[in-house]
C-alpha cells in the first residue's frame, strides 16, 4: 500500500478542520483508496490551539525549513492565509519537491503564474479546490467532469457570509449593520469584514473559476466589483414585491465581443435555482455547450466543508501519477489578444426619489428612452406632500447607458437615484 507524508501549515478552522478529517479518516482511506495517508508534520506556533486540535507535541515543527527538508512529507498544505508568509512558504515547498495543496485563494488568484512555474521545474502537484466555494467541489467539475464542454457562462453564490447576511435582511426584516453584527457573532463574518462584503472574496474566486471554464487567464483586475454595503431593506423588499431575490452574485461569461466577469449584488427571479441558495450556502450555475446547465450546491466554508475539499486533493494527488497544470499560458496579466467586456448588458433595478409635480415622471422616462433605456416594471408609492418613490426594472440594455441616464437624471430639480442594483436576465 502506499504511503503518503502530509504536512499542514496552520491550524486555524480549515487547518485544524482538515487534520481532523485525515486523522479521524485514515483507516477509511486505506480501505476505499488504498493509500496510507499520515501527518508527519503541522506548523502552528500557537500551542494552546496544538493542544485544542489534539496535535502531538512531537510532530510540531518550529519552522518551515523543517518541514519542508523532511524526507518523509511528500504534500504540504498551507491553510495560513493571506500573501505575506504565505506564498514565501508554498514556494519553499514548491522547490523542495513537494506537492502542495492551498486553500488560499487571495494567493491562488494573484500568484498562480508564480507558483505553477515554481510546481513546474520540480515537477510536483499544485492543487487548489479548497481556494473556491468551500465543500462544492467547482474545480474538479471543471477540471474532470465538464471539460468535454464550452462553458459560455458561470454564475454562482460564491461568499456565505454576504449570502448569510441578505438572508437575514430578506427572511427577517434585518438591517445590514444588524446582520452583519450577527454574522460576525456567528463566526461568518471576520472583525473587518470587508473582504467579504466588499465583494474582494467573491471576485478572487471567480477569477480562478473563469480563468479555468474558458481556458485563458482572467486577472483580479478585470473582475468588476461591487459589494453589498449600500443594500436597504428597502430595495430588498421592493424587490421582493416584484418577484425577486437579492444575492451577492459573481457572473463570468464568454460571448462574442468579449470575456465578462463581474461581481455585485443582484436581483434573480424567485423561480430561479440561486434564488432559494439560502444562508451560509454557495452554489455555482454553469453553462456548457453540450450538458446544458449544471448546478452545485452546497457550504461554502467551514472547518469540514473545506477541510473535505482539501483531503480530496490529498487524496487526488496521492492516487494519480503525473501532474496536471493550466490549460492556458498563466502569466501575471491575459493574454493580449483576449478582450474583455466592461459596457455589459444586463436589466437594472432603480429606486427614485421623484419631485411631486406634474410630468416630473413623463420626463424622467423620457430621459431614459434617450439613453435607449425601456421599462418594463414600474411602481409609484407616495412618500410625502412634495415627493414619491418610484421602483422601475428595465429591459436588458448597457451598464453605460444607464450610468448615463443616472447621471442625466441627477442632475435635474426632478429626481435623485437613490439605488441602481443589477437584475439577473
Amino acid at each position: 500500500m502506499k504511503k503518503v507524508g502530509v504536512a499542514i501549515l496552520g491550524l486555524g478552522v480549515v487547518g485544524g478542520g482538515t487534520y481532523k478529517i485525515l486523522t479521524e479518516h485514515r483507516e477509511f482511506y486505506r480501505n476505499t483508496q488504498n493509500v496510507d495517508i499520515e501527518v508527519i508534520c503541522v506548523l502552528e506556533s500557537n500551542a494552546s490551539r496544538v493542544e485544542e486540535v489534539g496535535v502531538p507535541k512531537e510532530i510540531v515543527a518550529s519552522n518551515v525549513f523543517e518541514v519542508v527538508s523532511n524526507p518523509d512529507v511528500n504534500i504540504v498544505v498551507e491553510c495560513i492565509g493571506g500573501i505575506s508568509d504565505a506564498k514565501g512558504y508554498v514556494l519553499d515547498a514548491l522547490n523542495a519537491g513537494k506537492t502542495v495543496v492551498t486553500s488560499n485563494k487571495e494567493l491562488f488568484c494573484k500568484f498562480s503564474h508564480e507558483l505553477e512555474r515554481a510546481a513546474k521545474r520540480t515537477n510536483v502537484g499544485l492543487y487548489f479546490e479548497a481556494s473556491c466555494v468551500g465543500g462544492v467541489p467547482i474545480i474538479r467539475t471543471l477540471l474532470d467532469g465538464v471539460q468535454s464542454n464550452r462553458i459560455s457562462s458561470i454564475q454562482g453564490i460564491i461568499n456565505g457570509t454576504t449570502n448569510y447576511i441578505l438572508t437575514r435582511m430578506a427572511k427577517d426584516g434585518m438591517s445590514y449593520e444588524d446582520a452583519l453584527a450577527e454574522a460576525k457573532k456567528l463566526g461568518y463574518a471576520e472583525a473587518d469584514p470587508s473582504a467579504d462584503v466588499e465583494g474582494f472574496d467573491a471576485a478572487y474566486k471567480l477569477s480562478i473559476l473563469s480563468s479555468l471554464a474558458f481556458h485563458t487567464k482572467v486577472p483580479f483586475a478585470k473582475v468588476f466589483r461591487e459589494g453589498i454595503s449600500g443594500v436597504t431593506r428597502e430595495d430588498i423588499a421592493n424587490g421582493s414585491e416584484l418577484g425577486y431575490t437579492l444575492k451577492l452574485l459573481a457572473v463570468g461569461k464568454e460571448t462574442d465581443h468579449g470575456i465578462e466577469v463581474r461581481v455585485h449584488p443582484t436581483f434573480v427571479k424567485k423561480n430561479h435555482p440561486l434564488a432559494g441558495v439560502d444562508g451560509s450556502f454557495n452554489a455555482v450555475y454553469l453553462t456548457g455547450d453540450s450538458v446544458g446547465e449544471v448546478m452545485l450546491y452546497g457550504r461554502g466554508a467551514g472547518e469540514l466543508p473545506t477541510g473535505s475539499a482539501i483531503v480530496s486533493d490529498i487524496i487526488y494527488a496521492a492516487t494519480h501519477d503525473g501532474n496536471r497544470y493550466s490549460t492556458f499560458k498563466n502569466n501575471a496579466t491575459a493574454e493580449k489578444d483576449v478582450r474583455f467586456v466592461s459596457d455589459f448588458e444586463s436589466a437594472y433595478y432603480l429606486r427614485l426619489t421623484v419631485t411631486d409635480r406634474a410630468g416630473a415622471l413623463a420626463k424622467i422616462t423620457a430621459l431614459f428612452a434617450k439613453n435607449n433605456i425601456s421599462i418594463v416594471e414600474l411602481l409609484q408609492k407616495s412618500c410625502d406632500e412634495e415627493c414619491a418613490t418610484v421602483v422601475l426594472v428595465t429591459h436588458t440594455t448597457h451598464e453605460e447607458a444607464v450610468k448615463a441616464a443616472v447621471s442625466r437624471i441627477d442632475s435635474t430639480e426632478l429626481a435623485k437615484v437613490e439605488s441602481v442594483i443589477r437584475v439577473l436576465s
